[in-house]
């Protein structure tokens, strides 16, 4: 009897028609889940089939990517293939979300390099540290296969590195491309800022070499909305009806969106009104259109139409509607919104949480904010710097910088927004120690090239006391745009050297820089602290006359600034009366009842305040200027009368407290304070320091402490002011010769101001003094200032 038959299955060559092999690519398509997947795989190698047909192979490969199988189970399948070509081995470099260089050989071709840069872009590791080294690995290979001109190739690169922020290095990769393609230039319009978008289009359409398309035109009108540039955008309009793509949906959609951010909702509406059947797209455009200029109502209206017409909100709808840019007032709609997201089940979407997380940030809700940033299942890099950003603005800059710690802790590589936030955050915390951490991240990460986290660097070091290291940074910029030279400008005003900031200006100007708004009022700010009362007049006539920019409340409250500091009160209050009555706040008061202070006018210091009183009842700060001003000048019982109403009103005067880093660690003094471990030896050697202090001279100034005290009681208050016990801790915690540095909450006094110049003499010390108006540095008995703050 002969053996039973053994079942073969035909093999490619016994497989002329191809018969089996489309039997396995029909149901690895149909294949939904992993388990169907395995049980075709289990046929395939069962049958020795799959060792011999890569076509099933790859389609099996791709189709357990798509239903997320385990990276290691694509590596398996890969190496149990004996002979992969170039489509097998594309297919897996598509696939995985990290390099492996070796996958690339030894037959790339263009597809490899563009497959392995689009899944890098796509993965987790792109927002992680190790990205930008994945991404230079790959594109050093790249160029050394010989594609550095392969405009396929590049236009992958140059997104994956926009993914990655990088964008001098999507420029390079641009730049290395004879030919550009559409397809390429589209990628960089897409991936650059507003200004350098428009910038690189102008210079496409000039070429001529280059044919536009909507996606074109989509991107460029995008960029032009972002710098709010209408006249580019209208130029882009009529470009597009003459090439006949103005009726494309998606540029349409542009030019809606365009419209409304530079304010003319009234044709953002007309083009919505003119297409025949809008899709949710446009409603989104024209929902964000009114959130963004304000008009919450009609968002919230054409919100409820969109839903009455039978669309389904999408995650982009609900980030148009939430009330981002006019949280005030609508703090109901946000809840309801709120509630519909978590309804709808999208509050595990990305881009509303991150809504939601900064319009809590400014209805100053911090805890709501946190609340929802913490139930983000995968935060994004906009979610991180929402948060960072809102702590900063909050004025919760050691919470801004703890959460930067622990972004760093869990290695979420920053971006240059994480990056000025972080630095914003040491800006105001004094904190130069962190600040320079985070600037050795910079050059880590190598964005030192980037214009907008240079400027936070420059600013960061100028409020944390170092004008000499912000000019440095300035000097070294190649890239300066005008808010760089607005900080440096600002940062030599703020620690009152005015001719120095003058002289930038005047460069700034020669450079064809055309100045802003910002820039007079650093200058004039600069001015006002320096004393420079008639080139801060030039200044102001300036920028009225020559320039038209309208005087806003704080250029008003630099004027009145200027001229009280110099003892023109009458002039200063002359002034007032002439400029817009939308420029005269609580600000330009303010400004004149601290010049009626320093030059004891009490007359009109009773005016200025009644006008403070009206404006900010609630301001305790101005009540004890009054009474110190009264007080100084021994008219007891008129401020007693200011106490007493300060008092009726239950208003509480902002505590003044110091802060003194020494080394790596802050500590935080308040008048009178005993709280710090090393008390007992501040104050015995701050009793030894005033000894010698007064035998250099030194006299206390006791004319604005309490009026019901004796003289000696008066003296001990203004001798534990928190300023002296942090200079005296830190004299103490610090080699002879080193610099001292101390921030004050509040304006600096009289007396400690005094104090702190006898001092520098007594112990041959620099030290740096931030207070609320600006810097002092004093050295030898001597005030940068010149006693003029």
């Amino acid at each position: 009897m002969a053996p039973p038959a053994r079942l073969v299955l035909p093999t490619l060559a016994g497989d002329p028609g191809g018969a089996l092999r489309r039997s396995y690519l029909r149901l690895i398509a149909l294949s939904s889940t992993l388990r169907h997947l395995d049980e075709v795989l289990a046929v395939s190698l069962a049958s020795g089939h799959y060792a011999l047909d890569p076509a099933p192979a790859t389609a099996l490969l791709l189709r357990y990517a798509s239903l997320r199988a385990p990276h290691a189970h694509l590596l398996r399948l890969f190496r149990a293939f004996p002979r992969p070509d170039r489509f097998l081995r594309n297919a897996l470099l598509r696939s995985l979300p990290s390099l492996r260089p070796h996958l690339l050989f030894p037959c790339p071709d263009s597809f490899s390099f563009a497959f392995a840069a689009t899944s890098l872009a796509s993965s987790s590791c792109s927002s992680h540290g190790n990205g930008a080294a994945a991404a230079r690995s790959l594109h050093a290979l790249a160029v050394a296969a010989g594609y550095a001109a392969d405009a396929f190739v590049a236009s992958a690169l140059a997104k994956l590195y926009f993914k990655l922020s990088r964008v001098d290095d999507a420029r390079k990769v641009f730049d290395a491309v004879p030919s550009p393609d559409t397809v390429l230039w589209n990628t960089l319009l897409a991936g650059m800022s507003g200004a350098e978008a428009l910038e690189a289009f102008v210079r496409m359409v000039e070429a001529g070499r280059v044919q536009t398309d909507s996606t074109t035109l989509a991107s460029i009108l995008r960029a032009a909305a972002e710098v709010a540039n209408m006249a580019m955008g209208r130029c882009v309009h009529g470009y597009g009806v003459k090439c006949g793509l103005a009726e494309h949906e998606h540029v349409v959609t542009g030019l809606m969106s365009l419209y409304a951010k530079c304010g003319d909702m009234g044709c953002s509406r007309y083009l919505f009104e003119r297409m025949e059947d809008p899709d949710l797209v446009a409603y989104n455009a024209l929902i964000s259109g009114y959130s963004v200029n304000g008009m919450v109502e009609a968002s919230a209206e054409l919100f409820k139409e969109l839903a009455a017409s039978g669309w389904r909100p999408n995650s982009s709808t609900l980030v148009a509607v939430i009330p981002v840019y006019s949280p005030f007032g609508h703090e109901l709609l946000a809840r309801c919104l709120h509630g519909f997201v978590v309804k709808a089940r999208l509050d595990a979407d990305a881009l509303v949480s991150t809504a939601l997380t900064t319009l809590y940030c400014r209805l100053n809700d911090m805890e709501s904010a946190r609340s929802m940033f913490d139930a983000m299942p995968e935060k994004t890099m906009e979610s991180w710097n929402a948060m960072i950003s809102g702590y900063a603005q909050n004025g919760l800059t050691e919470m801004a910088v703890a959460l930067f710690q622990e972004m760093q802790a869990l290695n979420v590589q920053p971006n240059p927004i994480t990056i000025s936030s972080t630095l914003s955050a040491c800006a105001q915390l004094g904190a130069m120690s962190m600040g320079k951490w985070v600037h050795k991240i910079i050059a880590k990460e190598k964005l030192e090239l980037n214009v907008y986290v240079m400027t936070a660097l420059i600013d960061m070091y100028a409020k944390c006391g170092s004008i000499a290291e912000a000019r440095s940074i300035f000097d070294r910029m190649d890239n300066k745009n005008v808010v760089s030279w607005n900080a440096m400008i600002s940062g030599y005003g703020l620690h009152g050297q005015g001719a120095e900031a003058l002289k930038l200006y005047n460069t700034m100007l020669d450079a064809h820089i055309l100045p802003t708004s910002s820039t007079f009022l650093s200058v004039l700010y600069a001015c006002s602290h320096g004393g420079l009362v008639d080139e801060g007049r030039t200044v102001f006539r300036l920028m009225t006359n020559e320039y038209r920019i309208t005087p806003g409340i704080e250029h008003c409250t630099c004027m009145v600034d200027l001229l009280g500091r110099a003892g023109k009160l009458k002039e200063a209050f002359e002034l007032i009366s002439e400029f817009p009555k939308s420029a005269i706040g609580s600000g330009v008061w303010g400004a004149l009842l601290g010049a009626c202070m320093v030059h004891k006018d009490s007359d009109l210091a009773k005016l200025a305040s009644q006008k403070l009183f009206e404006l900010e009842s609630e301001n305790a700060g101005y009540y004890v200027l009054l009474s110190n001003l009264y007080t100084s000048k021994k008219r007891y019982s008129e401020a007693a009368v200011v106490r007493q109403e300060a008092k009726n009103r239950k208003l509480v005067k902002t505590p003044g407290c110091t802060l003194i880093e020494i080394g790596d660690k802050p500590h935080v003094f308040m008048a009178g304070d005993r709280v710090h471990p090393q008390s007992e030896a501040i104050y015995s050697y701050l009793e030894k320091l005033t000894a010698k202090m007064i035998e250099a001279g030194y006299q206390p100034v006791t004319e604005a402490a309490l009026y019901d005290v004796e003289e000696e009681e008066k003296e001990h208050m203004v001798k534990v002011h928190s300023e002296k016990l942090a200079i005296a801790f830190g004299l103490l915690s610090t080699e002879p010769g080193t610099e001292i540095r101390i921030i004050k909450n509040l304006r600096v006094c009289l007396d400690c101001h005094n104090a702190t110049k006898f001092i520098s003499k007594v112990t041959q010390r620099l030290i740096v003094v931030r207070d609320a108006s600006r810097f002092h540095h004093f050295r030898d008995g001597v005030c940068s200032c010149g006693d003029y703050w």
